[in-house]
């Protein structure tokens, strides 16, 4: 079984959250996931395919409670709000109700768009510590 595991004490950002998966997901590869939500789902699908080929795996995510945090609100939050810096690059109105809702109370956080990530595949095991 492949284990894979995030240090949610060394998670300050998402960028420290996709320097982790990188490390741990990237190692035999010659590019770099970047920090993105697609991408780490595509990523997944690859773990997926192993799995289905008989090598199943888990995602340890230790102190993830730290990384709760730091993928919270405001981090959350500055990343839409770079988004909404590049108006041709992204859907500026699903961007700027993503960031209406997270003001409002409703919005989901980065931390929690991760863990939806994490749900879209079932056969990958994510305990969270």
């Amino acid at each position: 079984m492949k284990q894979y595991r995030i240090d949610g004490a060394e998670v300050h950002g998402i960028a420290d959250l996709y320097e982790q998966l990188n490390r741990e997901l990237m190692a035999d590869q010659d590019w770099r996931l970047g920090s993105s939500l697609d991408g780490f789902n595509d990523i997944l699908h690859r773990v997926d395919g192993e799995i289905r080929e008989g090598d199943p795996a888990t995602f340890v995510w230790t102190d993830h409670a730290h990384s709760r945090d730091a993928l919270g609100f405001d981090e959350t939050q500055l990343w839409l709000q770079n988004k909404l810096s590049r108006p041709h690059s992204f859907d500026q109105q699903r961007i700027q109700s993503d960031l209406d809702g997270l003001r409002n109370g409703l919005g989901k956080t980065y931390f929690e768009l991760i863990l939806e990530v994490f749900a879209d595949h079932p056969l990958i095991e994510l305990q969270l510590r």
